[in-house]
């Protein structure tokens, strides 16, 4: 294979080693499938322009007309001439995919199912990487600017994900790219023909190695990886600014960015633990019915078989009339809500707390909203400490029967919100199948799991039950039968999805206590968490599973289908619409005065007391490693310096000899000190001109410069006398030295000397030299593997 071919082959591993990093972004990695031969024949139509050989601009033509059919052919078949050639209807078709496309991403939470306009935007935008990066590194012969377009792509994804393991992305997408530079290293080295590594080499001698350029690239690139992927460790965390932000879901500014909405049971977790039961929201509403007035933070959609989150979504501005939710149809009965909350100057939450679904709503700040679940999220460190604001919302009223008849929702929403992850236990789908036998629809299915929960299953409201852990928490969770809303609402929302139902988590308030001045005061222990499971004509629809908790939907309700009348048999229902002066002994996610405290962790899914995968048994060693290996590795050059250090000026032979080599290991410490406090060695000088600049550069007081002086007689004594004299003190003079060059530099500089010291630089020094011996043994042990030369005389 020659060397221009090998870098076209190169480029396109690169390329593809890339584009791995967009895989976390969608459900399925069959686009990625696809990718490898579309990528495959690009490259070669390349390689066989070049070879023609074709002008670069041409080849660059042929290699773009290729991509373009190759498109055509995987993304618009039946809208192509012959199902191969673009003609203007698949110009058409692309432009609507893309439009398409671009819905999709500000729809689907992460991971997004692979409709075909996401599938266009993936496929195409790798092949255009794939054509700048082969244009750039085999075309043009400049591999190093091709990294800029691969970068471009490693930055799109890990921008887009959750960055759990944005480092292992990372890590392939650099060996790909240092892959690509080492094969251009390669093909540029041939270029000059055989390479000789120094002066003839005597018979029996190992091989001069003429790959020496190609190793020390190597290396280079080998080191910095390295340092690209330790230095962070190492390095403080600078606050605020972009990473982190989506880091901690607090919003972006300017046009509307991705923004990770922040976890309200992590935001609310202050004020759920408290003591008292203090007022956050005050709200005064329009309704005559305060049963169903839930005030709902945020909605939790992604489920890993522990714990529900928030998937991270597009924020837009806020609009000034908010859309229909998805899937409401017309004939759904609804009336007009108005409700203006205000909240306490002690209640501080990044997002805002409404009635569902809203329809327009008037507030003050910076303010970002979420389409898809329909909410509000402070921009900016926005949050909601003394707001008042107006929400105009809909109370919607769907019978019985229109939520039995509903007919299936569009594949792609049932795709996402019916996904369980393989680790849940087998158990959960076999408990929802077994209670909801019998069942003519979803929505009698869903009747049936809200009873079994809180009416005929025998489950017991308990604060005080122990959060579980694992894959096995939700079937400990039905064995034990104890817990609270969040528990309850978690499990009920996984075994919906069991059955098809989509399924997801609201967060936020029940119904607050009635005041007699006709306003509503919810305080903290108001707050709950319920199942929302979606209807395809009515939408996403509330469940009430808690047991003593919340409020029973009317429309859950079998004896009384479609009515909004309290039913006082169902032990779920509280709040009475009638004005009182005493604030209500009920609350909505505590039981009684008793403290507040499973509601305040996104992980607490369900309640165990034991384990009983075991999981720990290795997930806690594993955590423990990493924590391990995050405090020492920031900490190595500081412990090896501080080892050497004591190596050099410890004991030593009370023999010449041993006198001698103390001396001048006490030197190597004391350049070794200046080298790390901003002094660079230099081998050229003699002892005493050494100490001479170290004292100067070091603008070293009277007393330390003498010691760095004696040092420096003691070393000459060593080096140059014929009967060295070894001289007593010289640890001590060091360590004296040393603490004058502290003391001279600022704390910038003392910092870096202590945790980031340049002489560190020695280890890798020694490691690649023994590497090399090592290397030179080995093949020096096997002269008959040796390739013979080429060369005839």
């Amino acid at each position: 294979m020659s060397g221009r071919a090998r870098l076209a082959l190169c480029a396109a591993a690169a390329t593809l080693m890339a584009s791995c990093a967009l895989l976390p972004l969608v459900s399925t990695p069959t686009w990625l499938l696809q990718l490898v031969p579309l990528v495959a024949v690009q490259t070669g139509v390349g390689a066989a322009a070049r070879r023609i050989p074709l002008g670069r601009s041409l080849t660059l033509v042929a290699q773009l007309l290729v991509t373009v059919v190759l498109l055509t052919l995987v993304c618009a078949r039946q809208h192509a001439i012959a199902g191969l050639i673009p003609g203007p209807d698949t110009v058409r078709y692309f432009a609507e995919l893309l439009r398409q496309g671009t819905d999709d991403i500000s729809r689907y939470a992460i991971p997004a199912p692979v409709t075909d306009g996401i599938r266009l935007m993936l496929i195409g935008g790798v092949l255009l990487v794939g054509l700048l990066v082969d244009t750039l590194a085999v075309t043009f012969r400049s591999a190093a600017p091709a990294g800029l377009p691969l970068l471009a792509l490693y930055s799109v994804a890990a921008g887009l994900s959750d960055g759990g393991a944005d480092w292992l992305w990372f890590l392939v997408a650099a060996a790909g790219y240092l892959m690509l530079l080492l094969a251009e290293g390669r093909d540029r080295l041939a270029q000059w023909g055989r390479v000789f590594g120094g002066a003839p080499r005597l018979p029996g001698a190992p091989a001069a190695g003429p790959l020496a350029p190609v190793r020390t690239g190597r290396r280079i690139g080998a080191a910095a990886l390295g340092v690209a992927l330790v230095l962070p460790l190492a390095l403080p965390s600078l606050p605020g600014g972009l990473l982190e932000s989506a880091r901690t879901g607090m919003g972006v500014g300017g046009g509307g960015g991705r923004v990770s909405a922040v976890d309200p049971l992590v935001a609310l977790h202050d004020n759920l633990n408290s003591e008292d039961a203090r007022q956050v929201l005050s709200l005064r509403t329009s309704t005559n019915d305060l049963s169903d007035l839930y005030l709902r933070i945020v909605s939790l959609d992604e489920f890993d078989g522990t714990t529900w989150t928030s998937a991270r979504r597009d924020y837009v501005g806020v609009p000034d009339r908010l859309p229909l939710p998805a899937g409401l149809d017309e004939d759904v009965r609804r009336d007009t809500i108005r409700t203006t909350i205000t909240a306490a100057d002690t209640y501080a939450q990044e997002s805002l707390p409404m009635p569902y679904p809203p329809s327009r709503v008037r507030v003050s700040g910076r303010w970002r909203y979420e389409p898809v679940g329909m909410t509000l999220t402070g921009d900016h460190g926005q949050t909601t400490r003394g707001e008042r604001y107006e929400v105009t919302s809909l109370d919607v009223e769907p019978t019985a029967e229109q939520l039995a008849a509903a007919p299936p929702p569009p594949a792609a929403l049932w795709d996402q919100y019916t996904k369980v992850p393989s680790s849940l236990p087998k158990v959960v789908a076999r408990t929802a199948k077994e209670i909801t036998a019998g069942s003519d629809s979803h929505y009698e299915e869903a009747v049936k799991l809200q009873d079994y929960f809180a009416v005929t299953g025998g489950f017991q409201y308990d604060t005080q039950v122990e959060v579980g852990q694992g894959p096995r928490a939700i079937a400990n969770f039905l064995e034990q039968k104890e817990g609270f809303c969040v528990h309850f609402s978690f499990a009920m929302a996984a075994m919906a999805r069991t059955l098809g139902i989509p399924a997801r988590v609201a967060v936020g308030f029940a119904p607050g206590s009635p005041q007699s001045d006709g306003t509503v005061v919810v305080n903290q222990r108001d707050a709950h968490a319920w199942p929302e499971l979606y209807f395809e004509g009515v939408g996403w629809t509330r469940f009430e599973p808690t047991p003593t908790r919340g409020t029973t939907p009317s429309y859950t309700q079998s004896d009384t289908p479609g009515s909004s009348l309290p039913d006082e048999a169902l032990p779920s229902r509280r709040a009475s619409s009638a004005p009182s002066a005493a604030a209500s002994p009920s609350e909505s996610c505590a039981g009684g005065p008793r403290r507040l405290k499973p509601c305040d962790s996104p992980s607490a899914a369900v309640a165990s007391h034991h384990d009983h995968d075991g999981t720990d048994r290795w997930v806690w060693p594993l955590i423990g490693v990493g924590a391990l290996l995050v405090l020492v590795v920031p900490l190595t050059p500081l412990l090896w310096r501080r080892r050497r250090r004591a190596l050099r000026l410890g004991g030593h032979d009370r023999t010449p000899q041993g006198a001698a080599a103390h001396t001048l290991a006490a030197w190597q410490e004391l350049t070794d000190s200046a080298w790390d406090h901003g002094i660079a060695p230099d081998e050229s000088l003699t002892p005493r001109k050494a100490a001479d600049r170290i004292v100067r550069l070091g603008r070293l007081d009277p007393a330390a410069g003498a010691a760095v002086h004696r040092v420096a007689d003691a070393v000459e004594q060593v080096l140059y006398a014929p009967r060295p004299r070894p001289a007593a003190g010289t640890a001590r003079d060091v360590r004296e030295a040393v603490e004058g060059l502290r003391s001279v530099g600022g704390a910038g500089i003392r910092l870096r000397a202590l945790f980031l010291p340049r002489s560190s630089v020695r280890v890798w020094w020694a490691v690649s030299a023994r590497w090399s011996a090592l290397r030179a043994r080995a093949a020096a042990a096997r002269p008959a593997l040796r390739r013979p030369s080429r060369q005839h005389g």
